[in-house]
Protein backbone atom coordinates (compact mmCIF):
# COMPACT_ATOMS: atom_id res chain seq x y z
CA UNK A 1 0.00 0.00 0.00
CA UNK A 2 1.44 3.53 -0.67
CA UNK A 3 0.34 7.06 1.53
CA UNK A 4 -0.63 9.73 -0.53
CA UNK A 5 0.20 13.53 0.83
CA UNK A 6 -1.98 16.03 1.38
CA UNK A 7 -1.23 17.72 -1.96
CA UNK A 8 -2.61 15.53 -3.69
CA UNK A 9 -5.92 15.55 -2.02
CA UNK A 10 -5.90 19.35 -2.08
CA UNK A 11 -5.53 18.88 -6.01
CA UNK A 12 -8.57 16.15 -6.58
CA UNK A 13 -10.87 18.42 -4.35
CA UNK A 14 -9.62 22.28 -5.68
CA UNK A 15 -8.07 21.35 -9.07
CA UNK A 16 -6.60 24.48 -8.82
CA UNK A 17 -3.61 22.78 -10.94
CA UNK A 18 -5.57 21.41 -13.82
CA UNK A 19 -2.41 18.74 -15.29
CA UNK A 20 -2.41 17.90 -11.44
CA UNK A 21 -5.56 17.03 -10.77
CA UNK A 22 -6.00 15.18 -13.85
CA UNK A 23 -3.02 13.15 -12.61
CA UNK A 24 -4.71 12.37 -9.71
CA UNK A 25 -7.94 11.42 -10.86
CA UNK A 26 -6.24 9.16 -13.45
CA UNK A 27 -4.50 7.59 -10.27
CA UNK A 28 -7.89 7.08 -8.52
CA UNK A 29 -9.41 5.47 -11.69
CA UNK A 30 -6.80 3.21 -12.13
CA UNK A 31 -7.06 2.22 -8.56
CA UNK A 32 -10.70 1.57 -8.85
CA UNK A 33 -10.01 -1.18 -11.64
CA UNK A 34 -7.20 -2.64 -9.72
CA UNK A 35 -8.40 -2.89 -6.37
CA UNK A 36 -5.88 -0.29 -5.33
CA UNK A 37 -6.03 1.72 -2.00
CA UNK A 38 -4.03 4.68 -0.51
CA UNK A 39 -3.19 5.47 2.85
CA UNK A 40 -4.32 8.56 4.22
CA UNK A 41 -2.75 9.41 7.69
CA UNK A 42 -4.18 11.50 10.17
CA UNK A 43 -1.64 14.18 9.82
CA UNK A 44 -2.66 14.27 6.49
CA UNK A 45 -6.51 15.22 7.26
CA UNK A 46 -5.43 17.78 9.94
CA UNK A 47 -3.42 19.57 7.11
CA UNK A 48 -5.39 19.43 4.59
CA UNK A 49 -8.40 20.83 6.85
CA UNK A 50 -6.27 23.30 7.42
CA UNK A 51 -4.65 24.07 3.61
CA UNK A 52 -8.40 24.40 2.72
CA UNK A 53 -9.59 26.85 5.36
CA UNK A 54 -6.09 29.15 5.73
CA UNK A 55 -5.27 29.25 1.54
CA UNK A 56 -8.16 28.45 -0.37
CA UNK A 57 -11.02 29.89 1.99
CA UNK A 58 -13.21 26.92 1.65
CA UNK A 59 -16.22 27.23 3.56
CA UNK A 60 -16.09 24.96 6.93
CA UNK A 61 -19.35 22.99 6.21
CA UNK A 62 -18.29 22.74 2.36
CA UNK A 63 -14.98 20.95 4.00
CA UNK A 64 -17.04 19.21 6.57
CA UNK A 65 -18.69 17.39 3.75
CA UNK A 66 -15.91 17.01 1.27
CA UNK A 67 -13.85 15.34 3.90
CA UNK A 68 -17.13 12.85 4.68
CA UNK A 69 -17.35 11.99 1.01
CA UNK A 70 -13.26 11.51 0.78
CA UNK A 71 -13.97 8.64 3.51
CA UNK A 72 -16.52 6.67 1.94
CA UNK A 73 -14.20 6.59 -1.78
CA UNK A 74 -13.18 2.86 -1.92
CA UNK A 75 -9.65 3.85 -3.03
CA UNK A 76 -8.68 6.02 0.29
CA UNK A 77 -7.89 4.33 3.68
CA UNK A 78 -7.96 6.79 6.22
CA UNK A 79 -6.05 6.48 9.30
CA UNK A 80 -8.63 6.53 12.59
CA UNK A 81 -11.64 6.72 10.20
CA UNK A 82 -13.89 6.44 13.19
CA UNK A 83 -12.44 9.57 14.80
CA UNK A 84 -12.76 11.13 11.47
CA UNK A 85 -16.55 10.98 11.23
CA UNK A 86 -16.72 11.48 14.89
CA UNK A 87 -14.80 14.96 14.34
CA UNK A 88 -16.36 16.19 11.52
CA UNK A 89 -20.30 14.50 13.44
CA UNK A 90 -18.99 17.13 15.97
CA UNK A 91 -17.78 19.97 13.98
CA UNK A 92 -20.68 20.82 12.81
CA UNK A 93 -22.50 23.36 14.69
CA UNK A 94 -20.26 24.96 16.61
CA UNK A 95 -17.34 27.17 15.75
CA UNK A 96 -14.19 25.65 17.31
CA UNK A 97 -11.02 25.81 15.03
CA UNK A 98 -11.35 22.12 13.05
CA UNK A 99 -8.03 21.68 14.11
CA UNK A 100 -8.92 21.80 17.47
CA UNK A 101 -11.81 19.65 17.04
CA UNK A 102 -9.66 16.77 15.04
CA UNK A 103 -6.68 17.07 17.43
CA UNK A 104 -9.22 16.50 20.67
CA UNK A 105 -11.11 13.35 18.88
CA UNK A 106 -8.09 11.64 18.30
CA UNK A 107 -6.50 12.71 21.63
CA UNK A 108 -10.01 11.15 22.60
CA UNK A 109 -9.52 7.85 21.11
CA UNK A 110 -6.32 7.12 22.53
CA UNK A 111 -7.22 7.19 26.16
CA UNK A 112 -6.91 11.14 26.87
CA UNK A 113 -9.52 12.68 29.12
CA UNK A 114 -8.14 16.12 28.04
CA UNK A 115 -5.98 18.22 25.96
CA UNK A 116 -4.11 20.14 27.98
CA UNK A 117 -3.72 23.94 26.16
CA UNK A 118 -3.36 27.76 26.60
CA UNK A 119 -6.04 28.34 24.12
CA UNK A 120 -8.99 30.28 25.72
CA UNK A 121 -11.30 29.43 22.78
CA UNK A 122 -10.20 25.78 22.79
CA UNK A 123 -10.64 25.38 26.54
CA UNK A 124 -14.14 26.47 26.37
CA UNK A 125 -14.61 22.73 25.10
CA UNK A 126 -15.55 19.76 26.96
CA UNK A 127 -12.29 18.15 25.64
CA UNK A 128 -9.70 20.42 26.55
CA UNK A 129 -8.53 22.24 29.47
CA UNK A 130 -6.66 25.41 30.06
CA UNK A 131 -3.32 25.25 31.40
CA UNK A 132 -3.69 28.08 34.08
Amino acid sequence: MRAIDTNVLVRFLVGDDENQAKKVYDLFKGAEQTGERFFVPLLVVLELLWVLESVYDVPRREILESLNELTFMSVLRFESQDVIHRFIDAAYGNLFDLSDLLIAHSSKDSGCDKVLTFDKRASSHELFEMIE
